[in-house]
């Protein structure tokens, strides 16, 4: 706030800011009001935008797919495993990779990679700001990059591109940087709910991976996108699972524990594969080209897979459900996890543009079926289905690689509808994100921005702050001045060091003892004031006050918009009881420390015992005074 010159009468208090909670005016964060229907109203636009942009993505895959694979211009659906170009199928996976390098060369570099890490790095260091570009290039490169044959799924980047526009919409508009955030994850959920039909799951997803929060403001325009891209998605695709799967029946407790025990091993899995990306795209980094060609590198090696395993190429959703039907087992589904996992990391590592959740489904659904076969035929009588370990082995691998729990297990549950499959998913998953986070610093969603000096929140608490209130821990003896005193006699006062002259600020007041401003040590001793002025005189800004009900969050959001250190406490019937600084609200974070650091027993058994039983306590012997 500008200082203004001080032309009131010093006996007369200047205008108070008041910043008391019912008072405020401001709109708190994390409440409800007129502004969030107006968000949410929009999100339900963008969400309309997403899902048609998926639509259009999945047309546009299966146009460039006709095309590359079969010559013949068709939207119909295909799979690039069924071509009969023989030996030449090794070129187009590369002419592919080439047209993705040229359009990030000339484009945006930013349409490289699988879409998540590049709307976080923007919602963690650009308030959510994506070039418009985005919007347009990343679809276009990613169903160039899929539709000749590149093994990703269409999840990765139509969450990218639904997070763009809802991002676009957001700078179009007059937006808070919390409301482009929102925007952007309401456009990213309601992407991933059109492509897989699992609103429940992208809400989440967008909790875990966008919004680093779980506040009303932002989960209620982002569930209400999902829930309008699901209906959308009705209108024009099967209203069934994503992933059809036979039922399942409830496990027993013996198969509960052996379930656990693959999601540990999916877990090891998860790490080791998302060590391995970064490995083979720091090893791109090391070739002596310029980038846009590694992508053209990377296709090659897709193709060369490719064609020793025609399932590697594409999307390859089918191989999804043939697993977790179990029409793909034994030998075959190995070959194909290793394969696609082969392709998938080199194409990834060479900077293509793709997704990473349909490969990890792929990948931990075939080797989850496969430790399921070996432990079926191990343990006969504990009624192990491959067909759940392929389930839980999906999920888990999602749950390890990306850490996000909560949407792997509701994700695995709404792309099969297998209500029995709830509780080992649960333990599985678990299992595997405990792993992942035992043995990997970071994850193959925040690997890539932490490299470039990004700290990627991992745990989402309750501001502390936020529970404890101003009259709690400011009300004490205010040491105030008066108004009507001159500088020579507050410095003489300081001068004396007594104890109520040591703190950096004091409130002043005048003749009858109303609040005037506050004045710090260096306005009372700056020397090029003269000792004869008034210490009213010195006052150039309103005090800001606060209401002893609200929090140190209120308290600490106060001192930053308006630059100040101090808060002067008023009670309900306007009285001066208090005041808090910064130290303050340093302090208030011990006793958080305290629940986190301090290890201690409570309860005391033997003592209990004594007292349940009536036999008197031991007492700690009283120090003799000497």
């Amino acid at each position: 706030m500008p200082s203004h010159e001080n032309s009131h009468d010093p006996g007369e208090p200047l205008p108070v800011a008041l910043c008391l909670e019912e008072e405020a005016g401001a709109e708190k964060p994390g409440l409800l009001d007129s502004r969030t229907i107006v968000v949410t109203l929009i999100c339900v636009l963008v969400a309309v935008g997403a899902t048609i942009t998926a639509k259009i993505l999945v047309l546009l895959i299966a146009f460039v797919t006709n095309l590359s694979f079969y010559g013949r211009f068709s939207l119909a659906p295909s799979s690039p495993a069924e071509n009969h170009l023989g030996p030449w199928v090794i070129a187009v996976p590369a002419l592919g990779g080439l047209i993705v390098g040229i359009m990030a060369r000339f484009g945006s570099r930013a349409i490289r990679g699988h879409g998540i890490p590049e709307a976080m790095e923007q919602v963690l260091t650009n308030q959510s700001r994506i070039p418009p570009r985005i919007t347009f290039l990343k679809p276009t490169s990613s169903a160039v990059a899929i539709g000749t044959g590149g093994p990703f799924g269409a999840e990765g980047p139509i969450i990218a591109t639904g997070g763009a526009l809802g991002s676009l919409v957001g700078q179009l508009l007059h937006t808070t940087g919390v409301e482009r955030k929102t925007l952007l994850a309401a456009g990213a959920a309601a992407g991933m709910t059109a492509i897989f039909g699992s609103p429940i799951a992208a809400v989440i997803l967008a909790v875990e991976l966008l919004l680093f929060e779980l506040r009303s403001r932002t989960l209620i325009p982002v569930a209400m996108a999902c829930a309008v891209a699901a209906g959308i998605r009705h209108l024009w695709m099967d209203t069934g699972p994503a992933f059809p799967t036979p039922t399942l029946a409830l496990p027993g407790a013996k198969a509960l524990f052996v379930y656990i025990a693959i999601g540990l091993a999916i877990g090891l899995l998860a790490t080791g594969a998302t060590k391995l990306v970064y490995a083979i795209e720091d090893a791109f980094e090391r070739i002596p080209i310029h980038w846009m060609w590694w992508p053209t590198l990377g296709g090659l090696v897709v193709g060369l897979v490719g064609y020793f395993a025609p399932r590697t190429l594409g999307v390859g959703y089918s191989n999804i459900s043939d697993t977790l039907s179990g029409h793909l087992a034994g030998q075959t589904v190995l070959v194909l996890c290793i394969a696609k996992f082969v392709s998938w990391s080199i194409s990834l590592g060479s900077g293509t543009s793709g997704g990473t959740l349909a490969p990890l489904l792929t990948i931990g659904g075939g080797f989850g079926a496969a430790l399921g076969a070996a432990c079926a035929t191990a343990l006969p009588t504990f009624g192990i289905d491959p067909r759940m370990a392929a389930l839980i082995g999906m999920a888990s691998m999602f749950a390890g690689a990306s850490r996000a729990l909560l949407t792997s297990v509701v994700f695995a549950f709404e792309t099969t509808q297998q209500p029995n499959a709830m509780l080992p998913l649960l333990g599985a998953c678990s299992a595997a994100y405990l792993v992942s986070c035992l043995l990997m610093r970071n994850t193959i969603m925040t690997e890539k921005i932490a490299r470039r000096g990004i700290r990627v929140p991992s745990e989402y608490v309750a501001d502390h702050l936020d529970h404890i209130r101003v009259g709690a821990i400011g009300l004490k003896p205010v040491v105030t001045i008066s108004g009507d005193k001159t500088l020579a006699e507050i410095r003489a006062w300081l001068a004396e060091h007594q104890r109520d002259s040591e703190h950096q600020g004091f409130p002043v007041t005048n003749s009858k003892g109303q609040l005037i401003g506050l004045l710090t040590r260096r306005n009372l001793l700056d020397p090029a004031v003269p000792e004869t002025q008034l210490v009213a005189q010195q006052i150039k800004r309103p005090a800001v006050v606060i209401g002893e009900a609200a929090t140190l969050r209120d308290a600490a959001d106060v001192m930053v918009r308006e630059s100040i250190g101090r808060l002067p406490i008023f009670d309900a019937n306007g009285n001066l009881v208090g005041i808090v600084t910064r130290s303050d609200l340093l302090t208030a974070h011990a006793p958080r420390l305290h629940e986190h650091e301090h290890i201690e027993r409570t309860i005391d058994v033997k003592r209990m015992l004594r007292r349940t039983i009536g036999m008197p306590t031991k007492r700690q012997p009283t120090p003799k005074k000497m």
